[in-house]
């Protein structure tokens, strides 16, 4: 028996960028900063993890539409490793993701000016050579239908 299983919580860099599948299912895409549980023995700083999230369906739509830039969440998912042509280079790219399953807001969303948002830039990592939404592009994304894998 083989487990593929993961727990995160962390707060969103910037809001889920959201889209349909051509058979209308609805997928939503965002990026997590997950502070690692430990210091940096070098800067005695504590460092964070930009992971990408995909969420599809009903979670989709619900986190498309009530989450936001800073908002604290735990999810439950698991870890996707997907290959694809960047259409610039010709070059093959390997890009892992967490599907997630489960979203859990654990945080009220607040309409004040100061609100929840985090402190400090999560705007993700410098190098990054994705599209501006941080994602590779998702034509050679395929399930068969396009339906999701769960």
């Amino acid at each position: 028996m083989f487990l593929n299983h993961v727990v995160l919580i962390g707060r969103l860099t910037a809001d889920p960028e959201s889209r349909f599948t051509q058979s209308g299912v609805q997928v939503a895409r965002f990026r997590l900063a997950v502070d690692r549980p430990f210091v940096n023995q070098q800067t005695g700083q504590r460092e964070t993890d930009f992971i990408p999230i995909v969420v599809w369906g009903k979670q989709a739509e619900i986190c498309a539409d009530h989450l936001s830039k800073g908002r604290l969440i735990a999810l439950i998912g698991r870890i996707q490793v997907r290959t694809y042509v960047d259409q610039t280079t010709g070059e093959k790219r390997t890009f892992t993701e967490v599907v997630a399953n489960t979203v859990r807001f654990l945080e009220k969303k607040d309409n004040s000016s100061n609100g929840n948002q985090p402190k400090g830039d999560l705007t993700g990592e410098a190098g990054d050579d994705f599209s501006s939404d941080g994602f590779p592009p998702v034509d050679d994304f395929s399930f068969g239908d396009d339906e999701p894998p769960f």
